[in-house]
């Protein structure tokens, strides 16, 4: 896959086990909210819990993959276009999560944590034009400590980065572990090229504060 998102460098050179935790958990899902609507023709990830009904901070929730607590968030969508490419990003959350001991392995690849914060963004990309393009929506993302994260320590892996065809629409979540948290968030798309490198935009930046 590196391969395939070469391009990408031009522009950068266990479910409860007891009856009480049942019940807790019970508790906390009749607090959640309602998935929003633009998350309704989401896949779930398999090495991340599913926190669509996370909305307000303070709520949490835990499935197979383990638990999770919204610490803050936007749920204010902010819309941008990089030419013909229109970039919504629907929700920004900063959550607490301890993937459950099945899923440790993969982890170990971004952080040796049990636990870790990781701050991640539900996004829709749409191709406006007709021809293929090239085009990734966080190729970089910096918090407010300096923390420096790129495409590349993306945890959900839902190929955002790939091509997209005229006229195609994708979306998904985009999630990166952070070491000392963040309530402010600078990302920074890719570049826009066509299929054969030609470049067509430049990359825009977009700050989004959280709650």
């Amino acid at each position: 896959m590196k391969a395939r998102l070469a391009w990408l460098l031009v522009p950068l050179a266990t479910l409860w086990g007891c009856q009480d935790e049942t019940a807790q958990g019970a508790a906390n899902a009749a607090a959640l909210s309602e998935t929003p609507e633009y998350t309704d023709q989401y896949v779930l990830s398999p090495q991340v819990s599913d926190d669509r009904q996370l909305q307000e901070p303070g709520q949490k929730m835990r499935d197979a993959k383990g638990g999770l607590e919204l610490l803050s968030a936007n749920m204010e969508p902010q819309m941008v276009k990089i030419g013909d490419i229109g970039l919504t990003i629907h929700e920004t959350k900063l959550l607490q999560y301890t993937p459950d001991y099945s899923l440790i392995d993969f982890y170990h690849s971004y952080t040796h944590d049990q636990e870790f914060e990781l701050a991640k963004l539900f996004v829709e990309i749409t191709n406006t034009s007709s021809e293929e393009v090239n085009f990734a929506p966080v190729a970089l993302v910096e918090t407010e400590s300096g923390e420096v994260k790129t495409w590349e320590d993306d945890v959900y892996l839902e190929s955002l980065n790939e091509g997209l065809k005229p006229g195609e629409v994708k979306s998904g979540n985009i999630g990166f572990i952070v070491e000392d948290g963040a309530q402010t968030l600078k990302l920074t798309t890719s570049k826009l090229f066509a299929a054969d490198g030609e470049l067509l935009a430049p990359a825009k930046t977009i700050q989004v504060k959280l709650d």
